[in-house]
């Protein structure tokens, strides 16, 4: 694994890597929890020489910077809701993005796994230019450290983190858990494993992996639809792995780790909001204990396949959650957050690259 910035260490390889320059590896500790306690945003210059010794922060400054990446756009929506373009060394942008919360004081974060997206949705922003390259651990990472300075400066606490930028996080697996370790446990991040969630189309190696790996954080699966033919048509993987398998590996999650999954359902009209798609959604989703997390589609200007999308009316949104509920099933609507500043998942960086966006 390349390391590029502080961002890219844990401790052990911290201390590894201090120990293979000639410092002591005692200073590891004291030096990630300074760094996280500044958001990133630590100058070497500012520590304790006598501590640290001159020699020592020589090298820190010349070989290892705090950071790999700087915010290169910033958008704030009407409802607070703030979206970031964050730029890498590595090379590549990507989204991130802060909602203040109901609750007074607190904030939830989107970040991204991957620059651009292969899965091919045909409703989503981030696949228009493809697949790029997966993210390291510390380009995760370094996600999380800008949206928490920028929920501090406004007052808040950003308290819950989300996997559901731009990428497939179980096609980045590996460095999606390294992030996730860092930005959790207490001696870096310290958020904590239960504020956690990882979105996935649906990719059924990586949720039985994920279930298994023993960090217990929370699952949300982008269904979309309850038959073959609608979700194939939005999601291609669903040939390859369909209804009935991701929704077999979202209870073997359940079941393993004891979270309750999220099972997202983007609302698209005349497409997958129809009566009998909600009772068939219901009839899915019996004996399962999950949530239904319904979402009314925030639109793009064009999809891969050529087709125009909206959004359905408030009358058919209600209408399909009241047939979910009159299932038996656990569910409400999220509620549109930064409509005004392109905040589904893609827009941001598609309007950077110059492509229309609705």
């Amino acid at each position: 694994m390349m390391m590029h910035a502080l961002s890219d260490f844990d401790l052990p390889a911290l201390e590894a890597q201090l120990a293979h320059w000639g410092i002591k590896t005692a200073h590891a500790r004291p030096l990630l929890r300074h760094y996280y306690d500044a958001s990133g945003n630590m100058d070497y210059a500012q520590l304790d020489s006598a501590r640290f010794g001159r020699s020592a922060l020589a090298r820190l400054i010349d070989d290892l910077p705090p950071r790999q990446s700087r915010v290169v756009r910033r958008v704030a929506s009407n409802d607070g809701t703030v979206k970031l373009l964050v730029e890498f060394t590595g090379g590549g942008a990507v989204e991130c993005v802060l909602m203040p919360a109901l609750r007074s004081g607190r904030a939830a974060g989107c970040v991204s796994s991957q620059i651009g997206c292969a899965m091919g949705c045909d409703f989503c922003a981030s696949t228009l230019a493809g697949m790029q390259r997966n993210l390291w651990p510390g380009e995760i990472v370094e996600q999380y450290l800008h949206l928490r300075q920028e929920a501090a400066q406004a007052g808040r606490r950003l308290n819950t983190l989300v996997f559901m930028g731009m990428g497939e996080p179980m096609h980045n697996l590996p460095n999606v858990m390294a992030a996730i370790r860092r930005i959790a446990q207490p001696e870096t991040g310290a958020l904590g494993w239960r504020q956690i969630t990882l979105s996935t189309v649906g990719i059924v190696p990586g949720m039985d992996e994920l279930a298994q790996s023993g960090l217990n954080v929370h699952l949300a699966l982008s269904l979309h639809a309850p038959d073959d033919a609608t979700r194939s048509r939005l999601i291609p993987v669903n040939r390859r792995w369909p209804v009935e398998q991701v929704m077999a590996a979202a209870r073997r999650y359940q079941q393993i780790t004891g979270r309750v999954p999220t099972i997202e359902y983007c609302l698209i009209d005349q497409v997958n909001d129809s009566d009998a798609q909600a009772q068939a959604l219901a009839q899915l989703m019996q004996g399962f204990r999950a949530h239904v997390n319904l979402i009314p589609y925030n639109p793009i200007a064009a999809t891969l396949s050529g087709a125009v999308y909206r959004r359905p009316d408030a009358p058919r949104v209600w209408r399909f959650l009241h047939l979910l509920h009159a299932g038996g099933v656990v569910a409400h609507v999220r509620r549109p957050r930064g409509d005004d500043v392109s905040a589904a998942c893609g827009q941001l960086a598609a309007d950077a690259r110059g492509t229309p966006q609705g």
